[in-house]
Parts: structure tokens; sequence; C-alpha cells
């Protein structure tokens, strides 16, 4: 009885690993009010390290995010995200309308996600829709709502 306990305890935690992530890394594109690059890896069943570069305003941006992926849905490869991170950006003042002086600056502060994902199953693509809302710390100091992005990834 006991190893009847124990196959099924089994059978069932590993029906649950492979309904997680489809994939272990992830490269592509993001597109939307700032334009760049997405590197997402899994460092577990339901943790990913996402890594973005983007550019706006004359210069760049670069984010690292921690997510957590969640497969509530009946539909395979279609998860929702949540996470948090930071980001540092270098931007030219001579660019931002808004900015107090002509010179170059730099901003530091954090950062949220939440997203849907979705990886196809007969070709290795993945995509994502998210809002990543940051809050400037340190530079341009305030929050910025307008993070929303698609992006499209090539999987491993």
């Amino acid at each position: 009885m006991k190893k009847l306990i124990l196959s099924f305890t089994f059978l069932f935690f590993l029906s649950g690993v492979t309904l997680a992530q489809d994939y272990t890394t992830g490269i592509g594109l993001r597109g939307g009010f700032s334009n760049g690059l997405t590197v997402k890896h899994f460092v577990s069943a339901n943790n990913a390290l996402e890594g973005i570069l983007s550019t706006r305003w004359g210069g760049f941006n670069v984010t690292g995010l921690y997510e957590i992926h969640n497969y509530p849905f009946a539909v395979q490869g279609l998860s929702w995200y949540y996470g948090f991170g930071a980001h540092i950006g270098f931007w030219d003042g001579n660019d931002v309308g808004w900015a107090d002086d002509d010179g170059a600056y730099t901003v530091i502060g954090a950062d949220g996600v939440i997203g849907l994902e979705y990886n196809f199953v007969e070709v290795p693509i993945n995509l994502s829709l998210d809002w990543k809302p940051s809050l400037n710390l340190i530079g341009h100091s305030g929050f910025w709502g307008d993070g929303g992005a698609l992006s499209i990834r090539y999987i491993f």
C-alpha cells in the first residue's frame, strides 16, 4: 500500500512539473512605448529571470526582473506571471521635453510586471503581453505607468 501511495504521489508531482514552463530560455524583441531586446531564463519550474535592454528618449534602459509564472488555464502553453525588479537608465536631456536641464542624466528605480504568456506548440516561438510600471527613485524621480509591451521570443 505504501508503494502504491508513493507511486501516485510521484506521478502527481511529475504531471505538475510537465505542465510548468515549456522552455528554458527565450530571446527576442520587445515592442511598446520603448522598444528593445528581451531574454527570459527559467531558474525553476515556475520562476524566471528576465533581462530587458530598451531604448527611448535618446538613451537606453537596462531592466532585470524576477518573475513567478502560474498555469491555472486549461490551455497548453498559456500562463500568467507577475514579478518585480530594478532598472538603470541613461538618457539625453535634449530628447526629453520635461527634462530639468539639457545634459545627460541617469535614472535608477524599481519595477513591477504582470502579464500573459503563450508558447506555441508547433514552433519554438513565445508571445507575451505585459504591463511593467516603474518608479524612478534617483534621477528624474516619479512613477511611469506606460511600460506595457508585446514581446516575441525564440525559445530553447
